[in-house]
């Protein structure tokens, strides 16, 4: 054994070390904190001394988890989603519950057991999720809505779970007295908080920010959130309960983001807690002893949850391959199920045995739900043979719109800046085809007359069908990095010499997208931070003029496309010498005897007279910052950039190898 102290030194490099490696491959930090408990539980290493204690303390974290939760609940989401969250949702939930009361029925294990094991299953994981939507850009389409209807509906779902399965651990004569008087407080007091609660709340969370106190205001965060799950446990309900309670109650006052920022690392840090507490009683020997029945759990799980989910969108008149899509994503467990397993070994409904089994089932398809993500339109593919004539359908309603056109632009993603964009395009009189995997927005933008089709820009097929091949710019408007890298990687296989212009949020991903082969990139921080600017000097007193000539400056030296300007002949009175000697763009042709022909840009070495080839063009192909690799042909057009000095030995050499 060890004292507390280092016990706790152990849990944190344990978990810092764990975890990091976790990130770093994109796998759920969940399943390294579980890794963390079982080496430190009494399975393994046997640091823990007071597992009750440790127990206790990771309750806070399941609190701090559902009253996020809470916060989230939003009435109008739900009233808007309803159908998919109620119907579908509770399809899943309880069709997931029913298969395993009928199969525990089968086995011998006793109903009550066999429900909370059900409701246990049936979770999936809102966190990996939501994320993997996110990042794969499909949050909006149509398995998309319907997985996240079901999340929703799995969250809201484990409230009355929590109160249900200590209750089932009662004998058989008083059980049916325990529910019901559970029912009854429960009912009791979601009246009585949802009926005063809300004008106290926002009163009171009032009178804390007339104070202006961040300190204050965290405090008091703290104390409605352990305060009303004091009250729901003293009531004989769970802690978690309250939890919610409160955070639903503040989900409806202008307070709740403010909030949610604030109690976000109580949240994680205590929730990492929870999850090591429950790594701490795997036992890895028992689970390698009872591996067959660990895969045939996990078999059943996918399986089961797979079937289920996908017929219940298919009820809910889903096509066939929308079904398949949301059963393979829903088909792995989810962390809420470890939080009702922590109750379903509290009230002792399953033996040790297969508590084990369960545990290792539930990590293992989290592990895979990435990967089953990752290959689900392969699987869809194979399963679905109406999906080949779906996916027909829809190229050919893109290729459709492209045919007729040429030296066109792609958008990838027609949101509102996508939107933007092809206005201003449009009003320039540039043809454009727009990407998009909202189908309401497809629609609606449609109907309305724009050119937008729906399609995914990260899909190779897609992007031929958009006529990338005769496409003069490709704009990914994505603010997800991970997203327009895939896309971008798309467009550089199929047509390396298109020039790609990327929106990013910040200046943090600038490098990658540009090694990525982005021709441009546009950080919106920078561009926010120079309106912003522009406007503050004027309200100062800078003169108009100062002002565009240092926002042309800032945006020479982050913008490659925007550096230089083609002068011509035109001499300007009054101008200075020092801005007559600034970079400029200048285009030179390589004719006959050119000393250049045959030769490459690295051979040339124009860097050295402080020269930048910005573009190649070559039989009406425009190459944007060739490589030094590059040779040059006869009748190329080298666009350089510097000053006139310098562009001047520049094309000496170039002719003359001087």
């Amino acid at each position: 054994m060890v004292n507390t102290l280092e016990l706790v030194l152990a849990l944190l490099a344990g978990a810092v070390l764990v975890v990091g490696i976790f990130r770093s491959l994109n796998l759920p930090p969940v399943l390294g904190y579980l890794m963390v408990g079982a080496a430190v539980g009494p399975h393994a290493m046997n640091l823990v001394a007071d597992t009750d204690g440790a127990r206790y303390l990771a309750e806070f974290g399941v609190v701090f988890l559902m009253f996020t939760i809470g916060l989230e609940f939003s009435l109008p989401r739900l009233f808007s989603m309803k159908r998919i969250v109620f119907g579908l949702g509770a399809f899943q939930v309880l069709a997931s519950i029913g298969l395993v009361m009928g199969v525990g029925a089968v086995a011998g294990l006793g109903w009550g057991a066999a429900f909370a094991l059900g409701g246990t299953l049936a979770m999936s994981s809102t966190a990996i999720l939501s994320k993997l939507l996110s990042d794969r850009v499909e949050l909006d389409s149509k398995h998309g809505r319907e997985t996240i209807g079901v999340l929703l509906f799995q969250d809201l779902a484990v409230v009355p779970l929590l109160i249900l399965i200590p209750a089932l651990s009662k004998p058989a004569d008083v059980l049916f007295e325990t529910l019901a008087l559970a029912t009854v407080k429960a009912v009791v007091v979601l009246g009585l908080v949802l009926f005063f609660g809300q004008r106290l709340m926002r009163a009171w969370f009032f009178r804390v920010a007339r104070q202006k106190s961040a300190e204050l205001f965290m405090l008091n965060v703290l104390f409605i959130t352990l305060g009303l799950a004091w009250l729901t446990e003293l009531a004989g309900l769970s802690l978690a309960l309250g939890a919610f309670l409160a955070g639903m109650l503040i989900s409806e006052t202008e307070y709740r983001y403010h909030v949610e920022e604030d109690i976000k690392p109580f949240r994680d840090v205590l929730l990492g807690l929870f999850f090591v507490t429950v790594g701490m009683f795997l036992d890895v020997g028992r689970i390698l002893l009872s591996l067959p029945a660990v895969l045939a759990m996990l078999a059943a799980l996918l399986v089961g949850k797979f079937v289920i989910a996908g017929a219940a969108s298919r009820v809910f008149g889903s096509a066939q391959g929308t079904a398949a899509r949301t059963g393979l994503w829903l088909c792995a467990g989810g962390e809420f199920g470890f939080v009702l397993l922590s109750q379903v070994d509290q009230a002792r409904l399953l033996s040790p045995a297969l508590s084990q089994v369960v545990v290792a089932a539930l990590v293992l398809s989290m592990l895979l739900a990435p990967l089953i993500v990752q290959a689900s339109e392969k699987i869809v593919l194979r399963l679905v043979p109406s999906e080949w004539m779906s996916r027909s359908l829809q190229l050919t309603s893109i290729a459709t719109q492209s045919m007729f056109v040429d030296k066109h632009a792609i958008l990838c993603g027609f949101g509102r800046n996508g939107q933007y964009l092809g206005r201003l395009l449009e009003q320039e009189g540039i043809t454009y085809i727009a990407l998009d995997l909202d189908p309401e927005r497809v629609r609606e933008a449609a109907a309305a007359g724009e050119t937008v089709v729906f399609g995914d820009a990260a899909k190779r097929e897609t992007l031929i069908a958009a006529g990338i091949a005769r496409a003069s710019v490709v704009v990914i408007t994505y603010a997800d990095t991970d997203a327009a890298l895939r896309a971008m990687s798309q467009v550089r296989a199929i047509r390396p010499t298109v020039p790609v212009v990327v929106r990013t949020a910040d200046e943090v991903d600038l490098d990658k997208l540009r090694e990525a082969g982005a021709a441009e990139v546009v950080p919106e921080a920078v561009e926010s931070s120079l309106m912003l600017a522009s406007h503050a000097l004027a309200l100062v007193g800078v003169p108009l003029p100062r002002i565009l000539k240092r926002i042309r400056e800032i945006r020479a030296e982050r913008y490659h496309l925007l550096r230089g300007f083609y002068r011509g002949g035109e001499v300007s009175h009054g101008e200075t010498l020092e801005e007559r000697q600034q970079i400029r763009l200048h285009s030179v042709a390589l004719d006959a005897g050119a000393y250049a022909i045959g030769k490459t840009l690295a051979d040339l070495r124009l860097q050295e007279l402080g020269v930048e080839v910005s573009a190649l063009r070559r039989q009406r192909v425009r190459i944007v910052e060739p490589a030094v690799d590059t040779r040059l042909d006869l009748e190329d057009v080298l666009v350089m950039l510097g000053t006139p000095s310098q562009l001047a030995n520049a094309e000496t050499r170039l002719f003359k190898g001087l």
